[in-house]
């Protein structure tokens, strides 16, 4: 069985630090969808290291990395990524494997979202400007250069062809970018040849015969369920699916092969970029989540909007995912508040509801709450469920109560260690 980790808000849950603390349960790891517009952060022996493609069990000697076919891949970012773990002697040949249908990111890819997104001005979606989104129109247009086709003696002329399309697209677009095509494609083409020295696999063949051949392994998801282009929030939502069903598409694998379903949230919800954000704060409380959390994105540096938990979203993104265990990050960031509050239900249109709408724009939709007593120790020393303080562990148990799921990890701190199995 294959086992997923998804991200259950607007991204941004801790997925990176768990996929770390899991590993050593595993035999691969494989990232399953999206593109270098994650940002997976992992902090072990005082140093912090941000993951955008490579899957999160990288710094473990044992687990076999996979790049799934569900996945984007810019290569200039790939290298970058490459070059950063140049000093833990990681064997990339045998323990970084990447799925020949994945698609490429191109130099115009990116140009193409940045226009794309300049000529949206207010209207924009927050998109990270690494090209993700066009790399996926030309997937889903059959336009898309993958990974095999790097292996292919006709790959140049099916690169000059596509380039050229995408810069007559740029002509339509009524924005004016500064950019130098021949720099662009100099550094791409080098690490492209990078790329090239990787192993490359069948990834479905690889990834189906390991199950049969009994290796555990852990599908790991980016950005978060909300985001998800499908049930997200539409349309500032990612181009990819977030959910449990994006693993099988992504990887190869048959819905009957999944096990557990690993549901990461906060015990807060934040999101980073435009979108609709019902519980978001705009005042001393919302303040304090983000100095406490380090509410920053890990892949643009943009501050991230917080708010209470919403309650509502939560169990929607457990129901579509069939979450089988929840995992509860930053606890430790809300002690000290006196009263902590959730969302328990909305009011749309002058009515109350207890599930997640279509429309979640501040026009349709306005929160009811229910509040808590805060706790005021500090957890990020606490190293068992024993020591949670009582309002925590009601807090806890309310959450499993509302979304019919049990936590069976609360995390107090951002380091591996600071990881509470419950």
């Amino acid at each position: 069985m294959i086992d997923l980790l998804l991200g259950l808000q607007w991204g941004d849950e801790g997925k990176g630090k768990i996929v770390d603390v899991l590993t050593k349960n595993y035999d691969i790891i494989a990232r399953f969808q999206g593109g270098p517009n994650a940002g997976h952060t992992l902090i072990f022996d005082g140093n912090k290291h941000v993951l955008h493609t490579i899957p999160s069990g990288i710094f473990h000697k044992r687990a076999i990395n996979i790049v799934g076919n569900g996945v984007v891949i810019d290569p200039v970012i790939f290298k970058k990524e490459l070059d950063n773990l140049s000093s833990y002697n990681i064997d990339f040949k045998t323990k970084l494997l990447i799925s020949r249908k994945a698609h490429i990111i191109l130099p115009t890819h990116r140009l193409l979202d940045a226009a794309s997104e300049k000529m949206k001005g207010k209207l924009k979606i927050g998109s990270t400007l690494k090209g993700i989104g066009p790399t996926y129109m030309d997937k889903t247009g059959r336009n898309g250069l993958r990974i095999g086709d790097l292996e292919m003696s006709n790959w140049n002329e099916r690169y000059k062809a596509l380039t050229k399309k995408h810069l007559n697209m740029l002509k339509f677009y009524e924005v004016e970018l500064d950019f130098d095509l021949e720099a662009l494609e100099k550094e791409f083409s080098h690490t492209v040849e990078i790329l090239k020295e990787l192993t490359f696999i069948d990834s479905e063949e690889y990834i189906n015969q390991a199950l049969s051949n009994g290796k555990s392994i852990l599908a790991e998801g980016a950005q978060g369920s909300l985001l998800d282009v499908d049930f997200g929030t539409y349309p500032f939502v990612t181009s990819s699916n977030t959910t449990a069903a994006g693993a099988c598409t992504g990887l190869g694998v048959a819905p009957n092969k999944i096990g557990d379903v690993f549901g990461i949230f906060k015990a807060y919800t934040t999101r980073v970029g435009s979108g609709p954000f019902p519980t978001e704060l705009f005042d001393a409380d919302g303040a304090e989540m983000a100095k406490v959390g380090h509410e920053f994105g890990a892949t643009t540096g943009r501050p991230r909007r917080c708010g209470w938990l919403d309650l509502i979203a939560l169990k929607y993104a457990v129901q579509i995912n069939g979450v089988t265990q929840l995992m509860m990050m930053k606890g430790d960031v809300l002690s000290g508040f006196d009263t902590l509050k959730a969302c328990t239900s909305y009011n749309y249109k002058g009515d109350d509801i207890f599930h997640f709408p279509y429309n979640i724009e501040e026009d349709n939709v306005k929160v009811n709450y229910t509040e808590f007593e805060g706790w005021q120790e500090d957890l990020t020393a606490m190293t068992e469920a024993g020591q949670l303080p009582k309002n925590l562990n009601d807090y806890i148990a309310f959450i499993e109560d509302f979304v019919g799921v049990k936590v069976s990890i609360v995390s107090v701190g951002p380091d591996r260690k600071q990881t509470i199995m419950v």
